[in-house]
């Protein structure tokens, strides 16, 4: 992508309303503009970002053996007088008449149409497991929206929902998820904590949010400092017992504000007890019969009894990522990207667009970057040198090439990455092949 050719509009400052650092630098990034209180669009800097970390929920969701659907934004009121939540869930819910005076909602979750649609075809226990996932938008009608992407009212949100015959089948699909979550996280270059936590509305007995540490996090968190470090588990059996990798994690003390106990905290040795600040970007739910039993969602058993499924669900916020990420990932220039996420992989920087001699080689250098994969933006613009490094640096591009009038007489490039902030002056050759490892 030529950046004279791109939109990319950024900012010297950010709006005096943007309280948070993802919120800032996301704005002041040009990735996003607000349209309404808790409401954005996404620009293509923004959106690049977003698909990126979407296709890797997506890829480790089937890896893990879950099937990818797709559900309406809107829903029938009536399926959620079915489970009994309609009048339960509260404001947040924005509910909606059509023309034929039909009550709708906008949903913030899916728990009842994924059951609709699984009584309608899954009538036998050979039938399962079953684990069906969705990457949709969702709405939660917040009374004070904030913080930009991470507590908006409108979200991208990826949820699953396991089906399974009894408690026992249900918890190895719990499973399954809690290791595919760690696996997620690691790919997008991101150390989480699973901890216990309260279930909330959607309900159940078990769950946990997966949590980044960040000092400018929402909330605190409190556990053992071992499990920081804990790398994620990689490629498993996934039909094996996942348990050991699972109570391996929960064994040690992790819990949320909500769901502290201070006196098991204090039985962690004191060297290893870690109280900081946390994001939340997944949680997961097993609920049992809580929707199965209302909804009349049964399958017949071994014995030809029919009986309730037993049902969880995981989410991940996937446009809360975006946010999280950079309140992780970021310094007074701007954001840091993880390679895997970033929008894209090197920027290739033309101090003197115009000039015969550097023209040639950044040309150069962005082809050559194209073929390798890197997927690379060429800033052509005729811009300052200053501006166009501080705009590089803001908008967090992995490695950067420059290509000035001095380098290109002596046969050289500089290049820069931008997590470590470390340069090279090299030979082109050279700096492509470190760019492209």
């Amino acid at each position: 992508m030529r950046l004279s050719r791109y939109f990319m509009p950024t900012l010297r400052e950010a709006p005096s309303d943007a309280v948070v650092v993802s919120h800032q630098l996301m704005l002041r990034a040009g990735m996003i503009r607000q349209e309404a209180a808790g409401i954005y669009a996404w620009l293509p800097l923004g959106l690049r970002v977003l698909k990126k970390i979407e296709q890797i929920v997506r890829e480790e969701m089937d890896r893990a053996g879950a099937i990818e659907v797709l559900m309406p934004t809107l829903q029938l009121a009536d399926l959620w007088r079915e489970s009994g939540r309609y009048e339960d869930y509260g404001d947040e819910m924005l509910r909606i008449t059509d023309r034929h005076k039909r009550d709708l909602l906008y949903g913030p979750t899916a728990e009842e149409v994924i059951t609709e649609i699984f009584r309608a075809y899954v009538k036998s226990y050979k039938d399962l497991p079953k684990n069906l996932y969705n990457i949709q938008w969702k709405f939660r009608d917040e009374r004070r929206p904030r913080f930009g992407v991470m507590r908006g009212r409108e979200f991208l949100m990826k949820d699953a929902y396991s089906f399974d015959v009894d408690e026992a089948a249900a918890r190895k699909s719990y499973n399954r998820m809690f290791i595919a979550y760690l696996n997620t996280y690691a790919r997008m270059g991101l150390n989480v904590v699973p901890m216990k936590a309260d279930p909330g509305p959607i309900g159940g007995d078990l769950s946990h949010e997966f949590i980044i540490l960040a000092d400018t996090g929402e909330s605190q968190v409190f556990c053992h400092k071992d499990l920081v470090e804990m790398g994620a588990p990689g490629d498993v059996d996934w039909d094996g017992d996942l348990q050991p990798l699972v109570e391996q994690r929960t064994n040690l003390y992790a819990a949320t504000e909500e769901m502290h106990d201070e006196a098991a905290f204090a039985a962690v040795p004191e060297d290893k007890r870690l109280s900081a600040r946390g994001i939340e970007v997944g949680h997961i739910f097993y609920f049992g019969e809580k929707y199965s039993k209302p909804m009349k969602a049964t399958v017949a058993g071994p014995d030809g009894q029919d009986r309730p499924i037993h049902g969880g669900s995981y989410g991940v916020g996937v446009s809360r990522l975006t946010g999280a990420i950079i309140e992780a990932s970021h310094d007074e220039a701007g954001i840091i990207w993880p390679d895997a996420v970033a929008p894209f992989g090197a920027a290739v920087i033309n101090l003197r667009p115009g000039d015969a001699g550097t023209d040639e080689v950044a040309e150069k250098a962005y082809q050559a970057l194209i073929a390798a994969g890197k997927d690379p933006l060429l800033d052509d613009s005729d811009q300052r040198p200053g501006a166009k490094f501080a705009a590089i640096d803001l908008v967090g591009i992995p490695w950067q090439l420059v290509v000035g009038p001095k380098g290109v007489a002596d046969g050289t490039v500089e290049i820069k990455r931008r997590a470590t902030g470390e340069k090279q002056t090299l030979t082109l050759e050279e700096a492509l092949k470190v760019i492209s490892a």
